[in-house]
């Protein structure tokens, strides 16, 4: 299977240009012009949202007037998919496990499996790093990030 560059661009931009249409739809509930208070809550999503169209639309254009050589061929889709399935399966297992313990078993994987690392070593960073999330959001910024339902089950 082959994606030519001018469906990558054209797919991309389908895709933020859906973004920012979303993102303009929903500023206008929340109004875009002055009120008494000042700016309406809605105003600096709206022109985010416009600038996201806009841009998009650019590049829609440019996309389609540009290049018809390959983009991707099968080989390139099988490393950009061993690069989205574990982080599909790491997204999947934060309500399950709560961001730490999902974002180490994500770590831990990732070294071992793609990197080749030892996974003594790749355990200690998994670790470090789930301890540092504690660290900084939990106890530093007292932002709580999901604990998933191990969390709860466990009574964290």
């Amino acid at each position: 299977m082959i994606i030519t560059r001018r469906g990558l661009e054209g797919g991309t931009a389908a895709l933020t240009g859906a973004f920012g249409a979303a993102v303009v739809a929903s500023s206008l509930e929340h109004g875009i012009g002055w009120s008494s208070a000042g700016v309406d809550a809605g105003t600096f999503p709206f022109l985010t949202g416009a600038l996201i169209l806009a841009g998009s639309l650019f590049n829609l254009v440019a996309g389609w007037l540009g290049s018809r050589r390959r983009g991707i061929d099968g080989h390139d889709l099988k490393k950009i998919g061993a690069l989205f399935l574990p982080a599909l399966a790491y997204v999947a297992l934060i309500p399950l496990l709560g961001m730490h313990v999902a974002s180490a078993l994500y770590l831990l994987a990732t070294l071992t499996v793609q990197k080749h690392m030892s996974p003594l070593w790749a355990l200690l960073l998994a670790v470090v790093t789930a301890v540092s999330l504690y660290l900084l959001f939990d106890w530093m910024f007292q932002v709580t990030l999901p604990r998933g339902l191990l969390g709860d089950a466990l009574g964290f």
